[in-house]
């Protein structure tokens, strides 16, 4: 009987998963360029070339003291 080869399965899976991952990230890509946002994407997040993230914009107002 034949055994299984796991690691045919396993670079399968890996390959799965980063094309899955190329794909998201061109369905993101496309939506930036028309000026919308998916639905569940953050858009106080900047994402470079590769997906990962650069900066998040946190813009908290603070209250100043009022001078006396």
């Amino acid at each position: 009987m034949a055994k299984p080869n796991y690691n045919f399965a396993k670079r399968q899976r890996d390959l799965a998963k980063e094309q899955k991952k190329e794909e998201k990230l061109a369905r993101k890509k496309a939506a930036a360029e028309e000026g919308t946002v998916e639905p569940g994407t953050e858009a106080d997040t900047d994402v470079d070339a590769e997906g990962e993230v650069v900066a998040e914009n946190t813009d908290t107002s603070e209250e100043k003291a009022p001078n006396a």
